[in-house]
């Protein structure tokens, strides 16, 4: 007797548990519908091609003779003048805490100053369209710093056929079975190294700001402005003085940090606060199309059939591994977008846990 009363207790407890988190999927199935499609689809669109287009700029920039380390102090210039002033249009807080200055210098450096760095310089080597395809790889690179520093994330064989899958995808973009051309491997390697940065970026803010009350503007402006400060310093020793490159790719260089790690941010965390930073994260899908419509169509690159099956193979991986996470995720953690950023995407939480200003966006490319 006992036991039977004991079973059906158990039972009555998994039902409820099964009706709980129905109504809660049916929750957020309700809210996502109830959000006219109008007021979030065009400001999705426009940040894809914003961050897609961001690689030609770049493109732009070091074809004039702009060299990687002044790309990517300009775009961090021009992005935090945006961002702060986004913080005092909003009076938003600054934090107090030392140690988030701190973790934020730690990302600046990890996602920002480096990852534009060697995106610059990659594209010496690779046509815009080839350096979108591999920022694609961001949610890969990702979820194996995730494996590696949180413990409580425990990989399964569906994200390891994912990060198979993405693997696959870059061996066919990268041709190996011709040898690969020099130039390729070169600028490759050196964007799958800035991908991977990224990817140990938001992982690094995931563990150490996303559980930070502090509202995301912010503590992206100051990121990026730590990385700015950064680059001011070390531009002049890797690059040399600084070369304008004409009106035209300094133009370029404006609109890369102004729109692409400014307008673009604000716009992005508008479509998080309206449909949730899992639907705002499949930005990252869209930007590699973008990269070559704007490559082929504007700067004449070329698309081979090798570029557009390994890309399709890497956001099929990407696809794979999201997967929920294994703990509850604090909505204040990156992830509602790719770098790419630039661009850029990380794990997210499910559509309606964040709160208003609580999604940490670093900058894409």
């Amino acid at each position: 007797m006992i036991e039977r009363r004991g079973s059906a207790s158990v039972e009555r407890a998994t039902g409820n548990a099964r009706q709980s988190k129905g109504l809660e999927v049916a929750s957020s199935v309700t809210a996502l519908s109830a959000v006219p499609a109008k007021s979030w689809v065009p400001q999705f669109v426009i940040c894809s091609m914003i961050w897609g287009s961001g690689f030609a700029l770049i493109k732009v920039g070091v074809e004039a003779g702009i060299q990687p380390g002044w790309v990517a102090f300009w775009r961090c210039f021009f992005g935090a003048l945006v961002l702060w002033g986004l913080v005092l249009v909003r009076r938003l807080g600054m934090p107090r805490d030392l140690r988030v200055w701190g973790h934020a210098l730690v990302v600046g450096t990890v996602l920002n100053a480096f990852p534009f760095t060697l995106f610059a310089w990659g594209e010496q080597y690779i046509d815009s369209v080839t350096a979108g395809v591999w920022n694609s790889t961001i949610p890969l690179f990702t979820l194996v710093w995730v494996l590696v520093m949180l413990p409580d994330e425990k990989p399964n064989l569906r994200r390891l056929l994912g990060i198979a899958t993405g693997l696959c995808g870059a061996l066919v973009v990268l041709g190996v079975w011709s040898g690969g051309q020099s130039s390729l491997m070169k600028g490759s390697v050196i964007c799958l190294v800035a991908t991977a940065s990224y990817g140990l970026g938001y992982t690094y803010t995931r563990r150490y700001l996303s559980g930070e009350d502090i509202p995301a503007i912010t503590l992206t402006a100051i990121q990026v402005s730590w990385a700015a400060l950064e680059l001011a310093l070390v531009a002049p020793l890797l690059s040399g003085a600084p070369h304008w490159g004409g009106q035209g790719p300094m133009a370029a260089m404006v609109v890369l940090g102004a729109v692409g790690t400014g307008l673009a941010y604000m716009w992005n965390l508008s479509v998080v606060r309206a449909v949730g930073s899992t639907v705002a994260s499949t930005v990252a899908y869209l930007t590699p199309l973008w990269a070559a419509i704007v490559g082929v169509f504007f700067l004449n690159e070329s698309l081979g059939w090798n570029t557009v099956v390994g890309a399709l193979l890497i956001v099929s991986g990407v696809l794979l591994t999201r997967t929920a996470p294994s703990r509850p995720v604090d909505g204040n953690e990156p992830g509602a977008g790719a770098e790419a950023g630039a661009g850029a995407e990380p794990v997210s939480p499910p559509a309606g846990e964040e709160r208003e200003e609580g999604t940490v966006q670093p900058a894409r490319p």
